[in-house]
């Protein structure tokens, strides 16, 4: 009965720990430390980046989320899951975090540099 309790004790402790939080603020399984998030500053509004993130998500993919009060967004990229949040530092400070994520829960670092690059690319157009 002792080793049945510490198998199952140690099997919740895998399965517990196996978890990454997103940038939409929920849980998902799969590798928990790896390098999945790029994080950049803009001098614009944040209404200016978020719409930057969503023309270019919709352009790589097929955006499957949008919440305009958290402002994040969530889309389907070469099947992958993307999630990006914009917020505020300070006035006329925008901060994006470009999260990607592959059907196994494996990061993709490599997507979330280049979409993060055509927001900010996207951003000089929209001047």
């Amino acid at each position: 009965m002792k080793k049945l309790l510490l198998v199952a004790l140690a099997l919740a402790a895998v399965l517990v720990s196996g978890c990454y939080s997103t940038e939409t603020g929920s849980k998902k399984f799969g590798m928990p430390f790896a390098d999945d998030k790029i994080e950049s500053r803009y001098q614009r509004t944040v209404a200016q980046v978020f719409t930057a993130a969503k023309e270019v998500l919709a352009f790589n993919g097929t955006l499957t989320g949008e919440n305009t009060i958290d402002n994040t967004l969530q889309a389907k990229v070469d099947n992958k899951t993307v999630w990006v949040r914009v917020d505020e530092i300070e006035t006329g400070v925008a901060r994006s975090f470009v999260q990607v994520r592959g059907p196994a829960g494996g990061a993709d670092i490599n997507l979330a540099a280049e979409l993060d690059k055509q927001i900010a690319l996207k951003l000089t157009q929209m001047r």
